[in-house]
C-alpha cells in the first residue's frame, strides 16, 4: 500500500487527526446493555446526539486508494469484528473522491437499528433499504448523492449504523420529514424516540460552500469517528488509536455508493 494510501494531510498545526474522543464526541447509550444473542432490549427515554467534533481549522483530506470488493467475505453470514485494512482504504478513497466529483458527505446519520427493534443479522438489510429510499427520495427532487456507512455493535447501544452521505441544504428538510417514516416501513413498528440522530457536518447547513476548509477538517473528523472500529492490524497499518471496539457484526460491516466505489475511482483516474 502506498503512502498517500495511508495517512490524510494534516492541519495547519501538522498534527494527525486520530479518532480520539474531546469532550464533544459524546456519544451515551440508548439502549439497555445487550445480551449475546440477537434479542431486543427494551429503548431507554434518554439519549445524545451524534458525536461530531466541531473543528475550526484544517484542510480536506486526499486519500486515494483502490480497493476490491465483493466476494465470500461479504455473506450474509459472515461475521466479523473490525473493520480491515483494505475496507478502511476503501472507505477513505471513496470519502475523497466523493469530495472530488462534487458530493461532499455533508450529513452523519446514526441509525440504532436494535433500539428499532431488529435482530443483529437483520441490519445490513435493514441499511441497505434505508439508502434505497433516502437515494431515491433525493432523485425525485433532482439530486444525486454519495454515501458511506459503517456497521458496529457494541454492549451499550447493540446494533447500529453511522452513515455519512450528502444531501444539499436544500433538501434536508425533505429527508427529515421522511425518515422516520422510512424507518416505520423498513421496521414494522411505530418510530420510537432517538432511534435515528441526523446533524449537520460542521454544525450548519451549507457549510461545505460557505467555509469548504472548515467543512472539510470536519469531514476528517467525522470520517475518523466511523473508522474507530478498526481490527487491531488495520489500527496498526494506518496508525489509528485510540479505538473503540466495532463489535460483532453478521454480513457485510461496510460500504459505499458506486459512484464512488473502487470501479467508480478506477475509471476516474483513466479520463
Amino acid at each position: 500500500m502506498s503512502a498517500s494510501c495511508a495517512h490524510a494531510q494534516y492541519p495547519p498545526d501538522n498534527r494527525r487527526l486520530k479518532p480520539h474522543r474531546p469532550p464533544t464526541f459524546s456519544e451515551v447509550s440508548i439502549v439497555t446493555p445487550s445480551p449475546s444473542n440477537d434479542a431486543n432490549p427494551p429503548l431507554l427515554s434518554d439519549g445524545t446526539p451524534v458525536a461530531i467534533s466541531y473543528l475550526r481549522i484544517g484542510v480536506a483530506p486526499h486519500l486515494p486508494a483502490i480497493t476490491g470488493r465483493g466476494g465470500a467475505r461479504n455473506s450474509a453470514l459472515r461475521e466479523s469484528y473490525g473493520l480491515s485494512a483494505k475496507q478502511l482504504a476503501n472507505l477513505r478513497a471513496a470519502t475523497a473522491h466523493a469530495e472530488a466529483i462534487g458530493l461532499p458527505f455533508t450529513r452523519m446519520v446514526t441509525i440504532h437499528w436494535m433500539a428499532a427493534g431488529l435482530a443483529l443479522h437483520a441490519m445490513p438489510k435493514a441499511t441497505g433499504r434505508f439508502i434505497d429510499l433516502l437515494t431515491k427520495a433525493l432523485a425525485r427532487h433532482g439530486s444525486p448523492t454519495a454515501w458511506i456507512w459503517v456497521h458496529e455493535n457494541r454492549d451499550s447501544k447493540g446494533g447500529h449504523c453511522h452513515l455519512l452521505v450528502h444531501v444539499p441544504a436544500a433538501l434536508v428538510a425533505v429527508v427529515m420529514r421522511l425518515q422516520k417514516r422510512w424507518l416505520r416501513r423498513i421496521t414494522g413498528q411505530p418510530y420510537r424516540a432517538r432511534v435515528i440522530l441526523s446533524k449537520p457536518i460542521g454544525g450548519r447547513l451549507g457549510l461545505e460552500k460557505s467555509n469548504p476548509e472548515l467543512h472539510a477538517v470536519n469531514l476528517t473528523s467525522s470520517l475518523f469517528y466511523l473508522l474507530k472500529g478498526a481490527s487491531d492490524a488495520a489500527a496498526l497499518q494506518f496508525d489509528l488509536q485510540p479505538l473503540a471496539a466495532g463489535g460483532r457484526v453478521i454480513g457485510k460491516r461496510c460500504g459505499t455508493s458506486q459512484n464512488i466505489g473502487a470501479k467508480a475511482r478506477r475509471k476516474g483516474s483513466m479520463l
